[in-house]
């Protein structure tokens, strides 16, 4: 069972800002930027390109519409999306709030952002899909 499986069964908590019966958004805990969401299908599956068509473009469609709150709520030039998906065996997609290229880059050093700051962040980005 993969990490984000057990945030899924809420064996591993998380903080969480969009869910549906088949999809869930959550923050990552060493962000890149702060807001810096991740976007999963429920179902576990190891590799975006390997998910069904209709399990594909569902997920795709839940992450445009948290890609909207996200926007709403934290200032960007625009939501960054990336699929990397070496860390955890369970397709995800990344959505980050940039404003420059660099925003983007995996290889520099994570925020370090306290528990109670992720979830003042993800209450706004709550806020803001509702």
């Amino acid at each position: 069972m993969s990490l984000f499986s057990k945030i899924v069964d809420r064996e591993i908590p998380a903080h969480i800002v969009a869910e549906t019966t088949e999809f869930l958004a959550f923050l990552d805990i060493h962000p890149l930027t702060k807001g810096h969401l991740l976007v999963i299908p429920k179902k576990e599956v190891d590799q975006l390109f390997d998910l069904d068509d209709e399990t594909y473009v569902g997920l795709m469609i839940f992450a445009r519409v948290v890609a909207a709150g996200l926007r709403d709520a934290i200032p960007c030039e625009r939501i960054g999306v990336t699929v990397i998906g070496l860390e955890v065996p369970h397709a995800h997609i990344h959505l980050i709030p940039i404003d420059t290229m660099d925003d983007m880059n995996f290889s520099r050093p994570k925020l370090k952002v306290s528990g109670e700051e992720l979830e003042a962040i993800a209450e706004k980005i709550r806020s803001a899909l509702s």
